[in-house]
């Protein structure tokens, strides 16, 4: 039985062996396994800190545009209030110089062709239609009504050929347009 037991004690020995080995190989491939499941969660971790960090920059992104959005649809609502509020101002303006009294017109009528004279030395006077001041009141070579004019008046030479424009709106808007930047800035800081 000697050879029996030194065969039982050999197989238990590669037995033994073979069951060490394949401990060794079991322990080895647990580690790789971690190693690698290790470097796949840093390789998951960096990836979704990536795609974290490209999301907030998109969406900060998407907020500075919304907000850019906003704020240019802001200024052209502040912009078109603006355009409205100066807008009626001109047309209260025009309007009150054209209703104003016929005396009070007649002055500044009178003002306008003293100016006038400094371009046309005797003009014929254009006036609108209703208006009573005559040659003599305006110091001019003729008055003509118009219906063309509201208020205000056009100073012209003899032949025409030279005409000074001094309605109430287009010197209104004269000096609206040499103003507006000063306006705009007074009125809306």
């Amino acid at each position: 039985m000697p050879f029996h037991m030194a065969l039982d004690d050999v197989v238990s020995e590669i037995k033994y062996a073979a069951e060490q080995t394949a401990a060794g190989i079991l322990s080895d491939a647990d580690k790789d396994v971690a190693a690698i499941m290790a470097e796949a969660d840093k390789e998951i971790s960096a990836m979704k800190e990536k795609e974290d960090k490209k999301l907030a920059e998109s969406v900060e992104r998407l907020k500075r545009q919304e907000l850019s959005s906003a704020e240019l649809e802001s200024k052209k609502i502040v912009l078109a209030k603006k355009k409205e509020i100066l807008g009626r101002a001109f047309d209260e303006t025009l309007a009150a110089l054209e209703n104003a009294s016929a005396e009070d017109k007649l002055q500044m009528y009178k003002k306008m062709v003293a100016s006038g004279k400094a371009v046309i030395g005797n003009p014929k006077v254009y006036v609108p239609a209703g208006c009573a001041a005559t040659a003599a009141d305006l110091g001019v070579s003729e008055v003509i009504p118009s219906e063309k004019i509201t208020a205000g008046v056009i100073l012209e030479n003899d032949d025409g050929s030279l005409q000074v424009d001094m309605q109430y709106r287009t010197i209104l808007q004269s000096v609206w347009d040499r103003e507006m930047k000063t306006l705009s800035d007074i009125l809306f800081g």
